[in-house]
């Protein structure tokens, strides 16, 4: 007979982590996330939902990742890693709302009985579970309470510590293939640095010596892991870490990492008498799984190279190696994007290689570029990767090549299956593929920046009072609804040279993100006014309240 749930145990110590009352949890594509100081009651019943999952999948490693990425510091997270260290099914994620959200713990049992039955879950299973958090000043007390889920249950837990979100992602995936033929490394940080900075140093043999490399590492955990990858690399690539102060107060995320470049587009302040015109630079996010590199032109003007400039870039390089490899048209490379995507790169990879436009989320892009022998994913943010089916692995490893050139890259694409940290779109790995890249190419910033001219865009968000009337289709490039809008931002669209634009709801937060791009800055900018305009007459704002910028 199948084993019951411990249902004392829950008890007793689910009452040490009451749900608070009037907060209502989600569990979206970044997990739960929110202010870290009510989160005790979802670290306690993520770690229950963790270790069901592993049972259900027959003692399966499962991971939980502590984190709000990007987020400020009084945020925290948490999130659940598949076997093969990709994102929770998303048919859990209702599962995992539900359990947060039951009120008491007679409720929260009572759910979890049900659950059990409806998920045909065999308790008798093992369950096995990783967790790490980052550096948020939050994380101890929250993986206190994740433990005593683990606790609850009986779930056989290994604590990987304070690391990023990649290499949590890397360690259960190594787990899940250990003494497999598909076997992924060694499953410690250390196999993870050794994987990658083993695989870099083989890719830039006999290339020229590579100048060093800032990085802002958001003063987060990528401080930390960035110094141990910088030791492996040793003289091969010199790191330059910056913003490494993880253990004062507030500065995480602060003026500094990814987002902040991204969204400012400018240089984190505190870099500003680092950068020299000319040198590279790069920041990480909060939990180094997104990358922004950018650099000064001679004058001192900043550049910032994106997730679109990073996929253009590494794209290219792949397709010209399967070619060198004597692969064209046995292996398929293509590309995935959203609608945020500049128009630019757009253009520019559609010359060269397949590419496919999905809905905004890793999810959907991570899905898109399973479809490809060599998928490629980056979002404009700097979160990405790019994946290898199987069926391409063992191809590249049974492949015959018939010339020396053919032979060398080869090899290149079989290490760069080492270096690419596949799992999850990683910083630390996308930075060595990068600089990669640039020492087989001879380039610096400017010239991988002059690849394609970015089209002037604007983003501009609409608050309204019910964002669920905008409906979207065609990856989130056309309105369905309200009915007749779509035929107006279209009118209004043909106006402008290289006009495009495109309005979509925001998946959190009561507004309408329009975006808008033209071939000149000032028309992008009105084009996007006067679409965020049609937008606010749309819902009945009140003309009176309009913004002057819609005008």
């Amino acid at each position: 007979m199948a084993s019951a749930l411990p249902v004392d145990a829950i008890r007793t110590l689910s009452e040490q982590h009451p749900k608070p009352s009037n907060v209502h949890f989600q569990y979206g594509t970044a997990g739960f996330r929110t202010l870290g100081n009510i989160l005790d009651s979802v670290m306690f019943r993520v770690g229950v939902l963790a270790a069901l999952r592993s049972k259900r999948l027959d003692g399966k490693t499962i991971g939980v990742m502590i984190t709000a990425s990007h987020n400020p510091e009084q945020d925290n997270g948490v999130k659940l890693v598949d076997p093969r260290g990709e994102m929770l099914e998303a048919a859990w994620e209702v599962h995992a709302t539900n359990l947060a959200n039951a009120a008491t713990t007679d409720a929260f049992v009572d759910a979890l009985d049900a659950f059990v039955k409806t998920a045909k879950i065999d308790l008798s299973k093992p369950a096995r579970v990783v967790y790490a958090r980052d550096t948020r000043p939050s994380g101890p007390a929250l993986i206190a309470a994740l433990e005593h889920g683990f606790k609850a249950i009986g779930a056989e837990a290994r604590n990987a510590g304070v690391t990023t979100t990649p290499v949590l992602h890397y360690l259960v995936k190594a787990i899940n293939t250990k003494g497999t033929k598909e076997e992924y490394g060694v499953d410690s940080e250390e196999g993870y640095l050794q994987k990658l900075s083993t695989a870099f140093k083989k890719l830039v043999a006999g290339k020229p010596a590579i100048p060093p490399l800032v990085i802002d590492c958001a003063n987060g955990v990528g401080a930390i892991v960035g110094e141990k990858l910088g030791a492996h690399l040793g003289d091969t690539l010199k790191l330059l870490l910056h913003n490494t102060a993880i253990d004062t107060a507030g500065a995480l995320n602060h003026a500094c990492g990814a987002d902040f470049v991204k969204t400012s587009q400018r240089l984190p302040p505190s870099l500003a008498s680092v950068l020299q015109p000319g040198q590279r630079g790069c920041s990480l996010d909060g939990d180094a799984d997104r990358l922004i590199y950018y650099y000064l032109d001679d004058r001192g003007q900043f550049h910032m190279l994106d997730g679109d400039k990073i996929a253009a870039l590494v794209a290219a390089f792949i397709v010209e190696l399967t070619k060198s490899a004597g692969l064209e048209g046995e292996i398929q490379v293509g590309i995935v994007q959203t609608a945020y995507a500049n128009g630019g790169s757009t253009k520019y990879l559609a010359e060269r290689l397949p590419i496919k436009c999905v809905s905004t989320g890793v999810k959907h892009l991570h899905h898109a570029a399973e479809h490809y022998d060599i998928g490629v994913y980056f979002e404009a943010n700097g979160h990405g990767t790019v994946l290898f089916s199987s069926d391409t692995t063992n191809k590249l490893s049974s492949h015959q090549p018939s010339t020396p050139a053919q032979s060398t890259a080869l090899n290149h694409l079989i290490n760069l299956t080492q270096l690419i940290n596949q799992t999850v779109g990683d910083a630390l790995s996308d930075m060595l593929l990068i600089e990669v890249v640039l020492a087989h190419k001879s380039y610096s910033g400017l010239e991988w920046d002059s690849l394609y001219v970015d089209l002037p865009n604007r983003l501009v968000k609409v608050v309204v009072p019910e964002r669920n009337i905008f409906k979207t289709a065609d990856a989130e490039r056309r309105l369905t609804s309200p009915p007749g809008l779509q035929a107006k931002i279209d009118e209004l669209v043909h106006r402008y040279e290289g006009g495009r634009s495109f309005v979509r709801p925001s998946g959190t937060e009561d507004v309408v993100r329009v975006y808008a791009e033209a071939t000149v800055r000032s028309q992008a900018d009105e084009l996007a006014f006067r679409v965020a305009g049609l937008v606010y007459d749309e819902v009945g704002g009140d003309p009176a309240k309009r913004p002057a910028e819609f005008l």
